[in-house]
């Protein structure tokens, strides 16, 4: 057990070799400029700021010790702290999430009884809301929370960092002894300096109903042609091949996502970063051409523009749709007494995307990546910045790490120092997600850590256009490449 799941964090780790080259050149493209115009000197501002933070952090463990003292000879010293509130915006909301929130909850709970007097806000959002609506507003306004999720990338997390928005975590990491204990931190770097940490790591594949499989006689498919043949079996009894809720363009994205790395390659992130491959380069348009093929076959769910993430799920559980495509931390919800009626977690498979015949490079590489995490906002004062040092003390440690894993199905993004809890793996969707990851050759991250965020809102655009039959494969990637081409000032 120990050996598979060191073996997925090593695929993922992978991922920091794309990343780490496509971040490092992002970062001093376009943006170097911001960083060394007022962005830079906030940031170096605060970068000081909570080095000295750091160190009334520390020095606050004792100083409070010592108020308590000066409390018992004085007479009410603890009085003389004031109350102070903070927000922390994240993004598990949902029956779907309680896992994780639960697990959000506790630390929350320790953070608390760690500092005094502070009160935690909890703001849940939905996660585009959040990610395209609310931060960018707080972000330009410089009204952000003290805490919040945080997207990586070159869209997100380093844009920000640029604009001086951002904590530099640095100094504390190095504080709390965490500075080499992530397993990657590419996508929330800038001038190697940290401004965000991911919750924990993923990958992506399809998940499949094994008693609906069992019912017609289907196999895993090993091939892009095997799978097109248990979709028709599917489709030809009644049952939807693949559930599908594309009211958000992000959730047909990932399946996008990894049929680019079939056809154009598992390098194809640092390609798209280099500029070596562009939007509608062959490979590219080939991937699109086979989403759009599918879409025309019926494979996804009738109506899905119009249906949501949750009811995606809810398609897949009651054994309307025979798989779904979705990221490694949906585990959960197969555990979910809630939502899962007609199913367990042992009726649940789970495979990677097949091998395209003409596809290019190591067909066996999975779509993983370390992107999602928190960020801290450059504004925080002393009693702010005692509370994220605690926050991200008691967040980021052996526990909260492996609770992930085991209560919420997500891969440590941390090496894990007690290997030996890892072996307390006992759920069998998880197990799978582990074979996967073991067997694979490697793992490619997202393309939206590399590209800016117009040109990624417009490949949700494109890839709606295309389910709704207003653009095809080649004039949606067209169509990406000009946003591209505009974003980069060709």
């Amino acid at each position: 057990m120990k050996r598979r799941i060191i073996a997925i964090l090593a695929c993922l780790l992978v991922v920091s070799l794309f990343a780490a080259a496509c971040g490092g050149g992002n970062a001093g493209n376009g943006g170097s400029g911001n960083a060394a115009n007022g962005g830079g000197g906030n940031n170096g501002g605060n970068a000081e700021s909570g080095g000295n933070g750091g160190g009334s952090g520390g020095n606050g463990g004792n100083g409070e010790g010592s108020g308590g003292n000066e409390g018992g000879e004085n007479g009410g010293g603890a009085q003389q702290v004031e109350p102070f509130t903070i927000t922390l915006r994240h993004i598990q909301v949902g029956d779907a999430q309680k896992f994780r929130l639960a697990i959000l909850k506790d630390v929350v709970a320790r953070t608390e009884a760690e500092v005094e007097g502070l009160k935690i806000e909890l703001d849940g959002v939905e996660d585009e809301v959040n990610r395209y609506t609310k931060l960018p507003a707080e972000m330009a306004a410089g009204t952000q929370p003290t805490i919040f999720d945080l997207f990586g990338g070159m869209g997100d997390a380093q844009k920000y960092a640029k604009a001086g928005r951002l904590l530099d975590l640095t100094p504390i990491l190095e504080e709390l002894g965490l500075s080499d204990k992530f397993l990657n931190l590419s996508d929330f770097m800038v001038d190697g300096k940290v401004y965000g940490l991911p919750i924990g790591g993923n990958n992506e594949g399809f998940f499949y109903n094994k008693k609906i499989f069992d019912q017609y006689g289907l196999k895993v498919p090993k091939t892009m042609e095997e799978l097109d043949e248990v979709a028709e079996t599917l489709k030809a009894n009644g049952v939807t091949p693949i559930a599908m809720g594309s009211q958000a363009g992000w959730v047909p994205n990932m399946i996008v996502n990894t049929l680019i790395g079939r056809y154009a390659g598992p390098d194809f992130v640092a390609k798209f970063a280099d500029g070596s491959l562009k939007w509608d380069s062959p490979e590219v348009i080939r991937a699109y051409a086979k989403y759009e093929e599918w879409v025309k076959k019926g494979y996804f769910s009738k109506g899905e523009l119009g249906m949501s993430y949750d009811q995606q799920l809810n398609e897949f559980l009651t054994g309307k749709a025979g798989m779904l495509f979705d990221g490694s931390w949906r585990s959960s919800a197969f555990r979910n007494d809630d939502l899962t009626k007609d199913v367990t977690p042992e009726d649940i498979g789970y495979f990677p995307m097949p091998a395209a015949p003409d596809g290019i490079g190591d067909q066996t590489y999975v779509n993983g990546n370390m992107a999602n995490g928190y960020g801290f906002s450059a504004n925080a004062n002393e009693n702010e910045l005692k509370a994220i040092k605690a926050f991200i003390k008691h967040m980021y440690n052996d526990e909260m790490q492996i609770r992930g894993l085991l209560e919420d199905g997500v891969l440590p993004s941390m090496k894990i120092s007690d290997e030996s809890a890892l072996s307390k793996v006992d759920d069998p969707v998880v197990l799978q997600v582990l074979d996967v990851a073991e067997k694979a050759g490697g793992a490619f991250s997202h393309y939206e850590t590399v590209i800016p965020s117009k040109v990624y809102q417009e490949t949700e655009v494109q890839i709606q256009a295309i389910i709704a039959g207003k653009a095809t494969a080649e004039q949606a990637a067209k169509a990406i490449q000009k946003v591209m081409d505009e974003e980069s000032g060709q």
